[in-house]
């Protein structure tokens, strides 16, 4: 009961936060950027709300100015690769870690000074120290509580491919979080049990653009469950409910694949043209000051570093149980090529 109270507590103080800000969307708004040439280029695939008040902050912090260029994860990632040391860019930001392995895999990116790395624990950062994370975001599945007894919720993600599923599950296979969460089922479960897993979800799944399009779904009985990262259903419930009243969050726990959370990264890029201040703007992000506005925003995403607790509302990030997976071994190019052998993307 003493749960239940705090989490209204804290959803009716984040509305009123929400409501003076006018909310935001999967796609957020522009980022302001400076004329400075001086000024730090960041890549950002984080949400772009979010990015600009941790941006002000540093801005205000340091003084040092910073470009915001903003795109989805894959995408900037195969920008920076193909930009090579020829990059306008210092910095890049995700959402989920397989944009950033796949920089670091060209050999992108130049280690993160110590200081910062010692701020990040180890399960929110690769072991090569070439990136840390920032931020993360818990798998959960959403369901419609008219339609689906919690008694009846799946005991795992993995029993989605079960045929009594068929025609219940909702998903978004082609944005970068549903894809950084078949990136962990790879790394959980190996090849074969993947591919037979996104085979029956092929079978079973019904496709929509975005978690928020899923969760709407859900809420309005076209599918009892969804696939969806956790803050989509808390901001929901901060604003007004609209698009997630009918419906609660399952979380699967015990070290299973969807209890997976994903990790928000940031590294300096090898070529950047002002490593001091790069490297400035990832301990910012890091630190105990970048960690309080993140858990002071409405983005709803877990904090991971310099022990600063997330926003109050949220289910205990301890509490998960989520599996141990190395955020360097998510591997993005892998994955798209089984979700197009399977026909989901």
């Amino acid at each position: 009961m003493r749960r239940t109270a705090s989490l209204a507590t804290a959803l009716v103080a984040l509305a009123l936060t929400l409501a003076a800000c006018g909310g935001s969307t999967e796609s957020g708004t522009t980022t302001p950027t400076s004329d400075d040439p001086g000024a730090l280029t960041l890549y950002n695939a984080q949400h772009e709300d979010l990015m600009a008040e941790m941006v002000d902050a540093f801005t205000t912090q340091t003084g040092i100015k910073v470009n915001v260029r903003n795109g989805s994860d894959l995408e900037m990632a195969n920008q920076i690769v193909a930009e090579g040391d020829a990059s306008p860019a210092d910095v890049f930001a995700t959402e989920n870690s397989p944009g950033m392995t796949l920089v670091d895999s060209k050999g992108g990116f130049a280690p993160i000074e110590q200081a910062t790395i010692d701020q990040v624990p180890a399960a929110y950062r690769p072991s090569d120290g070439h990136w840390v994370g920032f931020a993360a975001r818990a798998t959960v599945l959403v369901y419609n509580t008219k339609d689906v007894p919690e008694s009846e919720l799946p005991a795992s993600i993995m029993d989605l491919a079960d045929p009594k599923w068929k025609g219940k599950v909702g998903y978004s296979p082609t944005g970068a979080d549903f894809q950084a969460i078949v990136s962990a089922v790879l790394a959980l479960k190996g090849e074969a049990a993947t591919k037979a897993w996104l085979e029956g979800l092929k079978a079973n799944g019904v496709a929509f653009q975005g978690n928020s399009t899923v969760m709407k779904a859900v809420n309005d009985g076209q599918v009892p469950v969804g696939i969806i990262y956790h803050y989509y259903w808390y901001k929901d419930q901060a604003e007004a409910g609209d698009n997630s009243s009918n419906t609660k969050l399952h979380f699967f726990r015990n070290q299973d694949p969807g209890a997976f959370t994903s990790v928000s990264g940031a590294g300096v890029l090898a070529s950047s043209k002002h490593p001091a201040e790069a490297q400035k703007f990832v301990e910012f992000l890091t630190s105990e000051k970048g960690q309080q506005v993140l858990a002071d925003s409405t983005a709803l995403e877990y904090t991971v570093a310099s022990d600063v607790p997330a926003n109050a509302a949220l289910e205990p990030l301890a509490d998960l149980q989520a599996p141990t997976v190395d955020p360097s071994k998510l591997n993005s190019q892998m994955v798209t090529t089984m979700m197009q052998d399977a026909g989901i993307l």
